[in-house]
Formats: C-alpha cells, structure tokens, sequence
C-alpha cells in the first residue's frame, strides 16, 4: 500500500467549519483524504495541535489518520503562523524517524504548507504536489484593499517552480498560475473538487425548518467564513433593498462572535434595523448543513474572490438554486439562468434584482433546483479523488490494482 502525507498546517480537518480559518479546504482535505483512501492508498494528514486535549494520532477512517504535531501557540492566528513553519517541519520530521515511516509521496495544501512540502521532499527524494487553494496575487486584485502576509507570493512562486504537480479547481486558477507566477504548463493539472452526494441531497423543506426551528419567512442562506473578501456586507444591503423584506429574513452561518467581522456585520444590521431578518447563527457542525440548504429558498455566495465554490456545490446537491457572485471559482459550477443566477456587479441592486426574480416565483426555483442537483450529481468526491490519482500515477505513485 503506497503511503501519502497530506501537509495542512494551519487546516485541521477535524476543525468546527465556519471559524475564521476552517471552511471549504478542509471539508476538501477529509473528503480527498477519505476517498483516496478507499481507493487503496493510505494517507496521513500533517496538520498543526490545535487543542491541548486532542490525541497526536486521531484515526478518521480505514486508511487515513490524523497527525497533530505541536508548533507555535496553539491558538497563533494563520498571519503569524510562517515563523511556526520551522518548528512544523521539525515535528514532522522527528514523527517519520519515531514510527519509522516513509512516504511515496507528498501533497500539501495552502502556500504554509507548500513551504514545508518543498524542503522535505528535497531531503527525502520523493514527488512533491501541491494545491493552493487559494492565491495571492488573485485574492488582492479581487478586492480593493485586501492585503496577504508579505512572504506568501514570493513563497508560492518558489513552489509553483520546484513542485512536480501544481493541481487546481479549475482553468481560470491554472490561467493565474501561468500568468501571475510563470508556472510551467506541463506541470499544472485541473481536477475539480467534490460534493458528497449521499450527504447533500433534496429534502422536505418544511421538515428541514421544522428541525431548526425556522419560521414561516422564505429564506436566504449565507454559509462560510466570515471574511470582507465574502462579501456578506453586500448581502446585509442586499436585504434592505428588496421589496419584499418584511417576509424574507437572512440566514448566516459561519464565524463566530469572537470575529472582528461578526462584530461588523451585527453593527451593520443593527445600524439599518434589520435585527429581526438577519440571523448571525455562528458557525455550525458539517452534519447539520444538509437541513439548512434543504430549508433555503436561495442560497447565496457573494464572494469577491472563490477558487472552488464548495457552498455553491452543497446547495446545488441539495436542490437549492443559487445566486452567486460571476468570479471564476463560481462560474465553473452555477449555470447562469439554469441552476441559479450569476452576478456581475458586487452592488445590492443587482443581487436583490437576481433574488425578487427567484423569490417571487415558486415554479422557477422548483425548476432551477432540480437542474442544480443534476449539475451537482456529475461532480462527486469519488471523481475528484480518481483524478487526484491520476496525477499521483504520472508520478508513479499508483493506488493497488
């Protein structure tokens, strides 16, 4: 059985999802990990102690483990966590010696994780793949104002030239690598990431309500870090502008009131009296989204910059139409005028255009989600995972036959 390392510093997989630093990478990681595993390979996820009570080994399924090795404070904000990256690469290192393990190959996430992956894979002579998630150089042209910690794009281009594989969600992203970090072509491989379809799936709407004790208010949801690159500020103006807002009220899952943009976000809403329509709910257990997208009329994702839409996929699987900003990340999931709406502007105006349409019309939303969940059925974790392997086998790094 070949045997991977997954490098995620700062993305626990077993992390509450919706916090500042926990959302759509590492549902990516558990499911990559968990289906790569079922393809034979075993694999083990290097990620940082993020609790003083959590085991160093915590088993997630047959063939995938769960390592936490001790670097930096525990609760040391991701801006701070390069200087932790040393002491990261030491733990991982004395853990290989200490239970005798190699590996086939090495996989990291998130340019922190990349730094580690390139110097380990040196000393240990084996492949190194890496996946971003997300980019710099894209996430500051995205949005006036947005700022990254001053060494990740020189850090990303040192590991965009020394990986073997580059993989990425989707061609927009293996554009930008090209483009804005001079990756070579043949290095870079588009694999889109998953949706777990047994999961997220259709369900009764009223009996989704019911379970969280929703009122009568048609309902639009909001799921995801809570982060000014989101762009959930627009959808608190967003409300305020629709004709029909004494009926509909907002739901926001994610973050949690310790976060500088919870707090920013709950002045906003008091400050335009919205009070009793937006519910700020905190972040929320993975087990429990079904019930919330299949209690949505609308889901909406009005992100400045997106690199996979994996809320917009959950949606979608669940049978919820989708309204969503026009950046890449989104474009290549939500069908304008099919599985939901595509935004081109980030104003109010046009997302509560978009939403009136939606809201006041039964048939169209019935219609526009069974098309989301046809689109969303194409794309499980299983193909994303086969994929992966593929690229590993251009290594020659193969599952057992």
């Amino acid at each position: 059985m070949q045997r991977i390392a997954f490098i995620s510093v700062h993305g626990c997989p077993l992390a509450p999802l919706g916090a500042r630093s926990a959302g759509g990478m590492n549902v990516y990681l558990r499911a990559l990990a968990q289906g790569l595993g079922r393809l034979g390979f075993a694999v083990d996820i290097f990620t940082r102690a993020h609790g003083s009570d959590e085991p160093a080994i915590n088993p997630l399924d047959d063939n995938v483990r769960i390592i936490h090795l001790d670097a930096g404070p525990a609760g040391a904000p991701k801006e701070e966590l390069y200087l932790c990256l040393p002491g990261f690469l030491a733990g991982m290192k004395a853990f290989q010696v200490q239970h005798g393990l190699s590996y086939a190959l090495l996989h990291t996430h998130y340019w922190l994780s990349g730094w580690v992956g390139q110097k380990l894979a040196r000393e240990m002579g084996i492949p190194h793949v890496t996946t971003f998630h997300t980019l710099a150089e894209v996430k500051v042209r995205a949005r006036a104002g947005e700022a990254e910690a001053t060494p990740r794009s020189t850090t990303e281009r040192e590991v965009t030239a020394s990986a073997d594989r580059v993989i990425v969600s989707t061609i927009h992203e293996q554009v930008a690598l090209r483009q804005l970090y001079d990756g070579a072509r043949e290095k870079i491989r588009v694999v889109p990431g998953g949706v777990d379809l047994e999961k997220f799936h259709p369900g009764n709407q009223r009996a989704a309500r019911d379970r969280l004790g929703l009122n009568g208010h048609q309902t639009i949801l909001y799921v995801g870090r809570l982060d000014p690159i989101k762009g959930v500020e627009v959808l608190v103006h967003t409300l305020a502008q629709l004709e029909s807002r004494q009926e509909v009220q907002l739901l926001v899952v994610g973050g949690n009131q310790e976060d500088p943009e919870y707090q920013r976000l709950r002045d906003l809403r008091d400050a335009m009296a919205l009070g009793d329509r937006v519910e700020l709910l905190g972040s929320k257990t993975h087990d429990l989204m079904p019930a919330y997208y299949q209690a949505a009329d609308v889901c909406v994702v009005p992100s400045y910059y997106e690199s996979f839409g994996l809320v917009a996929l959950e949606a979608m699987a669940c049978g919820t139409p989708v309204v969503a900003s026009r950046v890449p990340g989104l474009q290549s999931i939500v069908r304008d005028n099919r599985s939901g709406y595509l935004v081109p502007w980030h104003c109010p105006d046009a997302f509560a255009d978009r939403l009136e349409v939606l809201l006041s019309n039964d048939a169209l939303r019935h219609s526009m989600g069974q098309n989301a969940r046809q689109a969303a059925v194409a794309m499980s974790w299983e193909a994303t995972a086969q994929g992966i392997a593929r690229v590993y086998a251009e290594l020659g790094v193969s599952a057992p036959e």
